[in-house]
C-alpha cells in the first residue's frame, strides 16, 4: 500500500481524511502532537507523535514511512482566538508549514495537499465566491493560511514542488458509523454548539451578530459534510500523483445557510425548540461565505453528495453518543 503522511490526522477533519484514504487503498500515517487531536481517532494507520515545527522529528517519520505524498491538515483554526493572539497562528500555521515542506523535500516527497480556508477571502465582493476572488483575510488565521498558499505557489514555480490548496468552507457532520466525529475543547463551531444546546448539554446557543447585511441579519455560511470533504482530499492526492499542477480549489456545498436557518433545521430534527441568545459579532467573522465549486468539479470530478439534513443527523448521533462518554458540558 502507498503510504501518505497526514499531519493533523488525529483531528476532526484529519481523521475523516484518514478513513477516506484507507477506503481508497492508501495507508495513512498520522503525524500529530495530540494537543488538539485524539489518539482514539487514529484507527487506519500508525501514529507518529510530533510537532510540525520539529524538523528532526519530521525527518525521522518521513524516512521511516517513505510516503508518496503529504496531506497537511495540522494547525490552529480558531478565527476569534487568532485576533486576540496572532503569534501562535503564524508560528504554527506558517512556520510549521514551511518546516514540513522542507522536510518533505529532503525526504524525496514532491507533492502536498494543503488544508486552507475560505477565511482567506474576507468579505467577498460577490455572493458566490470562486477562486479568482481577490484574497482579503479579516483575521490572522485567514492571513496565515494565505501566506502558506503563496509560499506553495513559489515552491511550485521555482522548485517544482506541486500542491493543491483546498479552501474549506464549513466542515460539519460525522462518520455514519459513529467511529469519529467533532470533538473540540473548547467547541467553537455552530452546528455542534447548537446540537449540544438542543440535546441539553449546554444551557443555550448564541448567535454572534444579528445585524449583518443578510436576509435575516445573521451570518450566512456554506456547510459541507466532512465525508464529502475527505473524499476531495483523496481526489486531490490522485490528481497530484498523476502529474497535476499546483492550484487552489474551493470545497463547499455551494449553498448558503444563515444561522437562523441552521437553528430551524436542528429544531426540526430535535423535534423541539431550544434556548437561543443573541450576542455581539465576533472579530474576524464575515457576513456571507458561499462557495462556487465549479473548479473542483471540473478538476477533480468532485461534488458533495450529502445535504444539510445528512450533516445534522450524523452530527446529532455523534454528539448524543459523546454525551454518554463524557461529563456534562459547562453552561454557555
Amino acid at each position: 500500500m502507498d503510504r501518505v503522511l497526514v499531519t493533523g490526522g488525529a483531528g476532526y477533519i484529519g481523521a475523516h481524511v484518514c478513513l477516506a484514504l484507507a477506503e481508497a487503498g492508501f495507508l495513512p500515517v498520522v503525524y500529530d502532537d495530540l494537543s488538539q487531536g485524539h489518539a482514539a481517532f487514529v484507527q487506519w494507520g500508525p501514529l507518529e507523535q510530533g510537532d510540525i515545527r520539529d524538523a528532526a522529528r519530521l525527518d525521522e517519520a518521513i524516512a521511516r514511512h517513505r510516503p508518496v505524498s503529504v496531506l497537511h491538515l495540522a494547525g490552529l483554526i480558531e478565527v476569534s482566538a487568532s485576533c486576540q493572539d496572532p503569534g501562535p497562528y503564524f508560528a504554527v500555521n506558517v512556520v510549521g508549514a514551511l518546516t514540513l515542506i522542507e522536510a518533505a523535500r529532503r525526504g524525496g516527497v514532491e507533492t502536498l495537499v494543503f488544508s486552507s480556508t475560505c477565511a482567506i477571502y474576507g468579505n467577498p465582493a460577490s455572493l458566490l465566491i470562486d477562486e479568482t476572488q481577490a484574497p482579503a483575510p479579516l483575521s490572522p488565521y485567514g492571513r496565515s493560511k494565505l501566506m502558506v498558499e503563496q509560499a506553495l505557489a513559489d515552491y511550485a514555480r521555482h522548485l517544482g514542488f506541486r500542491s493543491v490548496s483546498l479552501r474549506y468552507f464549513n466542515a460539519a457532520g460525522a462518520d455514519s458509523q459513529g467511529r469519529i466525529g467533532e470533538r473540540h475543547q473548547p467547541e467553537t463551531h455552530a452546528i455542534p454548539l447548537a446540537i449540544q444546546a438542543a440535546q441539553g448539554q449546554r444551557a443555550s446557543f448564541s448567535i454572534f451578530g444579528a445585524d449583518y447585511d443578510t436576509a435575516d441579519g445573521t451570518a450566512v455560511r456554506d456547510y459541507v459534510h466532512v465525508l464529502d470533504l475527505a473524499e476531495a482530499h483523496v481526489r486531490a492526492l490522485r490528481y497530484l500523483l498523476g502529474g497535476g499542477e499546483t492550484l487552489a480549489l474551493n470545497l463547499g456545498a455551494g449553498l448558503g445557510v444563515s444561522v437562523r436557518d441552521l437553528i430551524t433545521a436542528i429544531e426540526r430534527i430535535a423535534g423541539a425548540p431550544f434556548v437561543v441568545k443573541t450576542a455581539p459579532r465576533r472579530a474576524g467573522d464575515a457576513a456571507c461565505l458561499v462557495a462556487d465549486i465549479a473548479k473542483a468539479r471540473a478538476v477533480l470530478g468532485w461534488a458533495p453528495t450529502r445535504g444539510l439534513d445528512d450533516i445534522i443527523a450524523s452530527a446529532w448521533a455523534w454528539h448524543a453518543a459523546e454525551a454518554t462518554r463524557s461529563a456534562p458540558l459547562a453552561a454557555e
